[in-house]
Parts: C-alpha cells; sequence; structure tokens
C-alpha cells in the first residue's frame, strides 16, 4: 500500500507560481510510476503531468508544457509539481497519483493510477 499526502495548493493571483509536494508512505516509492490529474469543478479529471520510477522520463499534458515542470526525489519519497506563469483556467483540484509497483501502464490515463492522494485546492484569481 502506498498512501500520497499533497501539500502546496493555495490562492495566487495570474501570472503566479506555486509548488505542489506529494509525499509518498513506504519503502516503495522508486517502484512506481506517479503522476498529476486535477479536476475543476463540473468537468472530469484530467492528466496533467506524469514522471517515470527513475524521474528521467516527464510527460505533460498540452495545456501546461512549458510551464509546469514535474520531478521527483526518490531519497525523500516526494514528488512535485512545479507551477509557473499560472491562468484562470488552472484552477483545480491537484491529486497526485501512483501506479501499481513496476506498473507499466499508460501514463496518460487514470485508469493507470492505483493510489490517489486527497488532493489540494489550487485557485488562481484573475
Amino acid at each position: 500500500q502506498v498512501q500520497l499526502v499533497e501539500s502546496g495548493g493555495g490562492l495566487v493571483q495570474a501570472g503566479g507560481s506555486l509548488r505542489l509536494s506529494c509525499a509518498a508512505s513506504g519503502r516503495t516509492f522508486s517502484r512506481h510510476r506517479m503522476g498529476w490529474f486535477r479536476q475543476a469543478p463540473g468537468k472530469e479529471r484530467e492528466f496533467v503531468a506524469a514522471i517515470s520510477r527513475s524521474g528521467g522520463s516527464t510527460y505533460y499534458s498540452d495545456s501546461v508544457n512549458g510551464r509546469f515542470t514535474i520531478s521527483r526525489d526518490n531519497a525523500k519519497n516526494t514528488v512535485y509539481l512545479q507551477m509557473n506563469s499560472l491562468k484562470v483556467e488552472d484552477t483545480a483540484v491537484y491529486y497526485c497519483a501512483a501506479q501499481g509497483s513496476y506498473s507499466t501502464g499508460s501514463y496518460y490515463t487514470d485508469r493507470s493510477y492505483v493510489y490517489w492522494g486527497q488532493g489540494t485546492q489550487v485557485t488562481v484569481s484573475s
């Protein structure tokens, strides 16, 4: 079992930055592909970013590519999402997710992820 706890959300003006963190329990963090998803009110949950087990490969949605950066520190059991140049449309609850141990599911679909955090609210004001 992997438990995930997000932090770092909040209220920020458009153009600002936030860094989300997701701390994972256990000793198997490096075995899991990690991802960030978000869900805005009235919308379906959508893929934001993902990272390979080693951190050597990263993947982004078109809407955040070039503005957001995902990274991980396997020694600290933590994955991060640095969000720059935030837009009002980035407002959502952001979820951290982990695939199963050594899973090779798609990075982009939420069905590939078996462990989820509780979410952290990000609100971008105009």
